[in-house]
């Protein structure tokens, strides 16, 4: 893969669906659906997709493509692969509350080499640049040209007082149980891939997560966690996170800056 080609193309796909998104968010109303699993999917998660998927399959019509809303991709297996969710945190998205992202990845041998989460409500964009370092830009976001870029750098925390982030739709007792084996300093709730980007900037230290994700939640936001120092391992041996897995669903795992002393 040049990654010369891919991370242009990516950045500006995310902000295009981005644009797409925020039309419908900010409609007077939209369609929710349900899938088959119960979670709900929105016309805004469709549009998004097809911006998407139209300008990858264009771009590296070689590479495979696995994305949330074309469930035929889902049989598809591939340790080398594109892979995009287009709206993450669909239900931050219909309650409106704007910690929703896109997400596109790069996983190369089943590491997620190369990725951009872009929050359009938030106005966050984060990537990995073409060396695999994570940066966040600011600015106008233009589609041709990057603007301002500043590194990303995982905190060094400190382990009597650390900065946690957890999911606002999935908390559970379990999550919560395990977090407090640790020592909090304080807490934060973000919905979305936005978790592991909050790890990535050194706004929270530890992202645990005890619940069903699927590759194309956490690929991007690993990326770009993996890019700014951190690591993403499995809840249960503490192994990195792989991707190419059957099924492309992930075991429990938790997201953290190095120095955090990890508890079974």
């Amino acid at each position: 893969m040049d990654h010369s080609t891919l991370v242009p193309a990516i950045r500006r796909l995310a902000l295009e669906a981005g644009d797409r998104i925020m039309e419908i968010y900010n409609s007077p109303e939209f369609e929710v659906k349900s899938k088959s699993d119960s979670s709900p999917v929105t016309e805004a998660d469709e549009a998004a997709d097809a911006i998407i998927a139209a300008g990858l399959r264009a771009a590296f019509p070689d590479v495979v493509l696995i994305t949330e809303e074309q469930a035929a991709s889902h049989g598809l297996s591939a340790s080398t692969f594109l892979i995009v969710d287009p709206l993450d945190g669909t239900k931050e998205f219909v309650q409106r509350r704007g910690d929703f992202t896109v997400n596109i990845a790069y996983v190369e041998n089943g590491v997620p080499l190369r990725g951009v989460v872009y929050a359009p409500a938030k106005g966050r964009l984060f990537y990995t640049q073409e060396d695999g370092a994570a940066v966040e830009e600011t600015g106008a976001f233009d589609k041709a040209e990057r603007g301002p870029v500043t590194p990303l750098h995982v905190s060094t925390p400190d382990n009597n007082a650390l900065m946690v982030v957890a999911s606002k739709s999935h908390r559970d007792a379990a999550t919560d149980d395990y977090i407090g084996k640790y020592g909090v300093k304080d807490m934060t709730s973000a919905g979305s891939s936005l978790k592991f980007c909050l790890v990535a900037t050194g706004e929270a230290d530890l992202y645990p997560r005890l619940g069903r994700t699927m590759e194309w939640d956490t690929a991007a936001g690993d990326a770009v966690l993996r890019g700014a120092g951190g690591h993403v391992v499995r809840f249960d041996d503490h192994a990195p996170l792989a991707y190419g897995k059957a099924g492309w669903d992930n075991p429990f795992f938790i997201a953290y800056a190095p120095g955090v002393e990890l508890k079974k």
